[in-house]
């Protein structure tokens, strides 16, 4: 995979209006791969129906309108973490995220979140359940957003992102981070010795959302280690610095 960097310059120089050709001789990058970033996603306004067949209405996708990528980055790391869609009359579809009750700074980030991506003026749902509160919005097009949603759990299937989910996830790993430690995560205290030493911790089932979360890691150069078979542990002090910096300034 190619660094973010490249993926940056090309998204740069495609919004700018060169053809592949020249983009290809300003960064060295083969034509085929500007090509296929092209088709896939690189430009913000591309249109991307063609991955999910008949366009949905008001779907932002699916009309190739320009999607607030950074919010979606995270938003998909909340998703993959402990979000999923229910089905409502209508083909209208429920976005639902139950977050910890003691955490109001995530559940407004979220929320948040979700009006970005929406790019509309939608109302965003905070329900308060025992322990916790969801953060919920109803929408025709949730499916084409997250096309990972099918029946099941998502630890019993496969989940792959679509190449323009892709192209978002290697621009901002940050986002998706964030998302995915704010909602399968959490940060604690190791104690060693009688002294404690802060570590972060993400949980999930999926061995596909697991190496999401250490390609994130890996992109944003966090070290991690696997103690147990779904648990990603992030134990450095140099990384959990960067980790803490990271989570405050989506506050």
């Amino acid at each position: 995979m190619r660094p973010p960097s490249e993926v940056e310059a090309v998204a740069r120089l495609i919004h700018e209006g060169l053809n592949d050709c020249a983009i290809a001789r300003a960064t060295g990058i083969p034509r085929p791969t500007v090509r296929e970033w092209r088709c896939n996603g690189a430009h913000p306004g591309h249109n991307r129906m063609g991955a999910f067949g008949p366009s949905v209405g008001g779907c932002r996708i699916c009309g190739g309108d320009e999607l607030h990528s950074q919010s979606y980055a995270y938003l998909l790391g909340m998703y993959l973490g402990d979000g999923y869609l229910a089905s409502h009359p209508r083909n209208v579809y429920r976005l639902r995220i139950p977050l910890d009750a003691r955490y109001p700074h995530i559940i407004n980030e979220c929320a948040r979140a979700v009006a970005s991506v929406r790019g509309s003026r939608s109302r965003v749902g905070l329900v308060d359940c025992p322990g916790c509160v969801e953060v919920s919005n109803y929408w025709k097009p949730w499916p084409c957003m997250f096309p990972q949603h099918a029946p099941g759990a998502k630890w019993k299937r496969r989940i792959r992102l679509e190449p323009w989910q892709d192209w978002i996830v290697t621009m901002h790993p940050q986002g998706l981070l964030g998302g995915l430690i704010h909602s399968d995560g959490r940060r604690d205290l190791n104690r060693v010795n009688g002294k404690g030493y802060a570590r972060y911790s993400f949980s999930n089932t999926s061995e596909d959302i697991q190496a999401l979360f250490c390609r994130a890691c890996n992109d944003l150069a966090i070290p991690w280690t696997r103690p147990y078979r779904t648990t990603i542990s992030i134990a450095r002090a140099t990384a959990t610095a960067r980790l803490d910096a990271m989570l405050r300034s989506t506050r």
